[in-house]
């Protein structure tokens, strides 16, 4: 049984971050993290409502039996203390607005787990307000671009998690795009033990990845990419400003990587998120690897005990509709 946080459980921990005269009064914990948890402690005693706490409790990952993983693989597990802190410390030096750190602490003097406490941003969801106000949304929208850009154009040489790259990590010498081929193949091989229209076109998606895969060419500057940006990962302050959060996988990386996951999640909306001078070639690789990485990575989770199940197999049946429907007629 899964044991997660409680009032008593959090009290110290914000006493410290807050002052000794505030009171924590509830607890909530907030629904769709599979690797952390994620808690809305609401306050008494203090001017601030309520924060949020990330904990990386490991009652808090729900993803079973994780592959070994090459420390140069900017794919690998993203998660904890580390990767948060220096994420949000890249993206603050860029004036990239990330929730402010109020507490971080990994000495399990009041939890027994690294912990954040974190601003609770008041605006909710970009999710939900594109269905709310989507006129309020638009302004958001436009200021994520902007946001996005500046990401997107600073550079890094090699390309890898900002926390790896930062602690003198492996460098790769295997490129982006052979990166993704080989973690696309391992997602088809996956899925298609899961799902039988996937095994019934294993050969055909195999082939034409590696068809996609032969026509890239070389690339040696990566920009600054999020690496799962849905409007679910972008809260909205009280002034309508986009706020990035799920930053732990931050990376320098193909660009394309991220647009092929901001056109899935944003749908007819990308289009205030969409730049040119993308590489056509790698888009349409990327798109693929994607769509197949979005149904191995729900059917791996549903291995195992998360929640939220319809919602994942979901996901998973739009995304191998979606990939199938990437081949080529015949």
């Amino acid at each position: 049984m899964r044991q997660f946080a409680e009032i008593e459980d959090l009290s110290g921990l914000v006493r410290d971050a807050l002052g000794s005269g505030c009171r924590v009064v509830a607890v909530d914990r907030l629904r769709g993290g599979s690797k952390k948890g994620v808690y809305r402690v609401r306050l008494d005693g203090t001017r601030t409502a309520s924060v949020i706490v990330y904990s990386w409790a490991d009652a808090e990952n729900f993803w079973p039996g994780a592959r070994e993983a090459d420390p140069a693989d900017p794919f690998a597990p993203a998660s904890g203390l580390v990767p948060f802190l220096t994420a949000q410390r890249s993206l603050d030096i860029l004036g990239a607005r990330v929730p402010q750190v109020l507490l971080a602490d990994d000495s399990r003097r009041h939890y027994p787990a690294d912990v954040a406490v974190v601003e609770d941003v008041s605006g909710g969801t970009l999710e939900a307000l594109l269905e709310t106000d989507p006129t309020r949304a638009a302004g958001t929208l436009g200021d994520l671009a902007e946001m996005l850009e500046v990401m997107h154009r600073h550079q890094g040489q090699r390309y890898g998690r900002v926390d790896l790259l930062e602690r003198g990590g492996s460098v790769s010498k295997v490129s982006c795009e052979r990166r993704v081929l080989d973690r696309a193949l391992r997602d088809l091989e996956e899925a298609a033990g899961r799902d039988g229209r996937i095994a019934a076109a294993d050969a055909a998606l195999r082939d034409r990845l590696q068809e996609l895969a032969d026509r890239v060419s070389p690339r040696t500057a990566y920009g600054l990419i999020h690496g799962e940006l849905g409007p679910d990962h972008v809260l909205v302050d009280a002034d309508g400003r986009p706020v990035l959060i799920d930053i732990e996988g931050l990376m320098y990386f193909d660009v394309e990587w991220e647009h092929v996951f901001l056109q899935i999640r944003f749908g007819e909306r990308y289009v205030a998120l969409a730049r040119p001078g993308l590489d056509p070639q790698r888009l349409d690789l990327y798109m693929l690897a994607m769509r197949l990485s979005l149904v191995a990575g729900p059917l791996r989770l549903l291995d195992g005990d998360f929640p939220d199940r319809a919602f994942m197999q979901e996901i998973a049946e739009h995304n191998a509709k979606e990939a199938l429907a990437l081949l080529p007629l015949v």
